[in-house]
């Protein structure tokens, strides 16, 4: 145990794996951890005078396992056998070979192929903030720096397996992000703007970071340096494919809040057998191709002219079917470009992967071929950049053999007529059973013994087998190794001497293989930067032509983008409730326009399951994807560029923060109030509907009349079941109403589903409380009170009534109670001249919540 004892102090926060023989080990708490996550056997063993927990599992079965244990949040260093124990005398020589933790690792097992496995660092100050993602298996590297806000949405949208900051700073973050992914703690020392700065200098072999637009991004840098530390700290040393580092710069990407991000269901449904936009939208060949398509759903663009570009590529993919035909099953071949360079640069790669890299470059240069042969100019200039590697190309295929192993110590790797030697002791190994035969054969007619034979064990090599009957007739020169029941086992000069020949010929071709493999694998690795702007633009073209199918498939059509602030969409669809819809069903749909002029607000009234916030959800999509590239769900469709898209849609309890219903609705209805601007698209459905109906219209309509006397005029859907809110639109010129229509015959209701000028004054509660099963007796009751509290509605309507208000006012003239007088401090601490109609309604909410106590 102490060497495994010396190996674990050196990895203190790992789970080791310690190979012992055909079997991966692990011992004491590690070994409780393995039993407990893989669901195997624990066991104990003698450790000198006291008993250590034991727990294992096959070699061959790491790929089994390792994934679990990495899903589990588990740091896993491997250890492996470094010499061959049979020539060993004593211990075998043991090390650790690869560090495998949730965010860094090249396992395919462990990755998602259509996922980018980030690993995220995280750089604290009280004004900014910064961030940086690598993902090791494709190279990618990322940062930029923000307010909370932004982090918080970069994090949601990049969803990092694993996150990295100071220790310093462990409980703000925590309590600031609510970090839900694995989290590792590093000394505050590493977290230094110089360090940083020495580190991403040694990695780029740069004098200065000012080609990657981060020069003046201090939490970015520091950020970025951490995450090399990391690597540093876990010996991930092979690092050569990661040859750059990106900003992410706000400026360039639609904002989208996480709560937005929730909201619209971009890349998960709240429903278990629910689809989200991604599931539509994903038709591409490639891995990277989809990593590439999450990426952009998570970054839509506010540059026009890009937007404008990928749309008309997918118009022209559209328009030539056979051509988009060809591209697409080369594209399917390319595969995983990506992933296998930095397989390659890590010297990670097997010679089945060095294969799909053969055929990748072979697919990228008939992509290659094709386009440039296109009459499609605009693809055309896509691919002026890729880079053909022929030379690569041709050494692949001179040199790597036609279905190659999987392990290189299979042996059959490299093709014959690359090495001399090698093709002559191949020959020898090939001519071996000839030879044995023709010695078989002498030794029969020379000793007459017609049942010889030659065989092999592990134990003698080669021997030659006589049976018992003819003992007699064995040469004196055969020696004698091993005597059985029936039968008498030798061995001669020649057997030895052509043994030695065979095993040595053996140990030799597994030699040069080797050697000629990790010359291919050198020789690889001189294209990653080659190889990489190819995968950057293959990845693009496969979301580009998976747009294009959709399009085509689904009847989308080419949005038309401006910098007007018109929205005008006819008879748009939900990308994705339309997917979910019967065959025989049609969706129903909608026309809609939004400007800064005649109709800012949209005030939309009708019952619930009438299909408002399946309207606000539309147009939100319908503006992503059309920013994002894509054709979008409708007969037509005028956007005026939106730069932030805004939702406040759906309502639940965060319990375990301690927040109900009604502060969540708040608190997401805050973020959007505070970053309004004049080209926002804002979406808000049933504000006000965690609190009590009264308090709910007066937070709705303050909420209304904020949003169009802001100087922004931000579009607005503004969805709701308070009919009182129609009478906005006589108030405020910008405010229109509209109505999701519904039929009442018998006594029953039927949704049609379309959107319609006016207001609704019927919210049809009970009707949907009948549709939903509820018994007939509460039915019938419910009707009753309806009616009769409709009848009070005349006396009831002067809510401005001064004396009934004076009545029930509570005096903070003279007060005893502690409660009250805490209320009054409260108040008297309010600036009025600063408040905003949100923090004053959240202000008020904390008072309700120490009247409760």
């Amino acid at each position: 145990m102490s060497q495994y004892n010396r190996i674990k102090q050196k990895h203190p926060n790992c789970l080791l794996l310690f190979r012992v023989g055909d079997f991966y080990e692990t011992f004491g708490n590690d070994a409780i951890k393995a039993s407990n996550i893989l669901d195997i056997i624990l066991t104990n063993r003698s450790n000198g005078s006291s008993k250590i927990e034991l727990a294992g599992f096959p070699h061959h079965s790491l790929d089994t396992y390792l994934p679990k244990l990495v899903r589990a949040g588990e740091r896993v260093a491997i250890c492996e056998q470094l010499e061959d124990p049979k020539s060993t005398k004593g211990i075998v020589k043991r090390g650790v070979t690869e560090l495998i933790t949730p965010g860094v690792s090249y396992h395919d097992l462990v990755l998602e192929k259509k996922k980018n496995n980030f690993l995220s660092s995280i750089s604290y100050s009280k004004n900014i903030i910064g961030i940086s993602f690598l993902d090791v298996s494709t190279g990618e590297f990322l940062s930029a720096e923000g307010n909370v806000d932004y982090i918080s949405k970069l994090l949601q949208s990049f969803k990092p397996s694993e996150i990295i900051f100071s220790k310093n700073h462990e409980n703000v973050i925590k309590d600031i992000f609510n970090l839900t992914s694995h989290i590792y703690k590093i000394d505050e020392w590493a977290c230094n703007l110089d360090y940083a700065k020495e580190l991403l200098i040694d990695q780029f072999q740069i004098s200065s970071l000012k080609g990657f637009g981060i020069e003046n991004k201090n939490q970015a840098i520091i950020a970025s340096g951490i995450i090399l530390h990391y690597l540093k700290e876990i010996n991930h040393n092979k690092k050569n494919h990661i040859l750059s580092i990106s900003r992410i710069d706000q400026e360039e990407y639609v904002w989208m809040d996480k709560f937005t991000m929730r909201n619209l269901e971009i890349f998960s449904s709240t429903n278990e057998e629910g689809k989200s936009l991604i599931d539509v939208l994903d038709y591409t060949k490639s891995a990277m191709g989809g990593r590439l398509l999450r990426r952009w759903l998570a970054l839509p663009l506010k540059n026009k002219k890009i937007i404008s570009k990928r749309h008309k590529v997918v118009s022209e993919l559209i328009n030539n079917d056979d051509f988009t035909m060809k591209i697409s099953e080369e594209v399917l071949k390319i595969g995983d470009l990506e992933r296998l360079i930095s397989k390659a640069s890590t010297f990670r790669i097997n010679p089945r992967e060095c294969e799909k890299l053969k055929i990748a470059l072979s697919a990228t240069n008939i992509v290659n071929e094709i386009c440039k042969k296109s009459n499609i100019k605009i693809v055309r200039d896509m691919v002026t950049k890729l880079n053909p590697c022929l030379d690569l190309q041709k050494k692949l295929e001179n040199e790597l053999s036609d279905n190659p192993p999987i392990l290189i110590n299979k042996g059959n790797v490299i093709k014959s007529g690359v090495n001399t030697e090698l093709d002559h002791l191949r020959d020898l190994r090939a001519s071996g059973k000839l030879y044995l035969q023709e010695m078989l054969t002498r030794e029969i007619e020379k000793t007459g013994i017609s049942s010889l034979k030659i065989s092999f064990n592990n134990v003698f090599g080669y021997y030659l087998e006589v049976r018992n009957t003819h003992k007699d007739k064995v040469p004196e020169e055969w020696i004698r190794k091993q005597t059985l029941v029936s039968s008498e086992r030798y061995i001669t000069e020649e057997l030895k001497e052509y043994e030695e020949k065979i095993f040595s010929a053996e140990e030799r071709i597994n030699l040069i293989e080797n050697k000629l493999y990790e010359e291919l694998v050198n020789y690889i690795s001189e294209y990653i930067s080659s190889l990489q702007k190819n995968a950057q633009i293959i990845a693009e073209l496969d979301c580009l032509l998976s747009f294009a199918f959709v399009s085509e498939k689904y009847n989308y059509c080419c949005p038309i983008i401006d910098n007007s602030d018109a929205l005008l969409i006819k008879k748009g669809r939900h990308p994705v409730i339309e997917q979910q819809l019967e065959i025989l069903d049609n969706y129903i749909s909608n026309d809609l326009f939004l400007d800064r002029e005649k109709q800012q607000i949209m005030m939309i009234t009708g019952p619930n399951m009438s299909g408002k916030s399946a309207l606000l959800r539309q147009t939100a999509l319908i503006v992503l994807m059309a920013q994002i590239g894509c054709f979008v769900p409708a007969e037509s469709a005028e956007i005026g560029l939106v730069d932030k898209i805004f939702t406040r849609v759906g309502a639940s309890d965060n319990i375990s923060m301690g927040e109900s219903t009604f502060m969540v609705e708040m608190l997401e209805t805050a973020s959007i109030i505070n970053n309004l601007s004049s080209k926002s698209l804002v979406l808000l459905d049933e504000i006000g509907r965690g609190t009590s109906t009264y308090d709910g219209v007066s937070i709705a309509w303050s909420i209304a009349e904020y949003l169009h006397e802001n100087h922004n005029q931000a579009r607005t859907l503004f969805a709701t079941h308070y009919h009182e809110l129609n009478k906005m639109e006589a108030k405020f010129k910008r405010i229109k109403n509209y109505n999701v229509a519904v039929k009442e015959i018998n006594n029953d209701i039927i949704f049609i589903r379309k959107l319609q000028k006016g207001g609704s004054e019927h919210s049809f509660g009970i009707h949907v409380a009948k549709m939903a099963g509820l018994p007939k007796i509460i039915i019938d009751k419910a009707n009753k009170i309806l009616h009769r509290l409709e009848s009070y509605k005349e006396k009831d309507q002067n809510l401005e009534d001064h004396s009934y208000k004076a009545n029930n006012q509570l005096s903070f003239v003279k007060l005893e109670d502690p409660i009250l007088e805490q209320i009054r401090d409260e108040i008297l601490q309010i600036d009025v001249n600063k408040i905003t109609p949100v923090d004053a309604l959240m202000k008020i909410n904390e008072i309700k919540k120490i009247l409760r106590k």
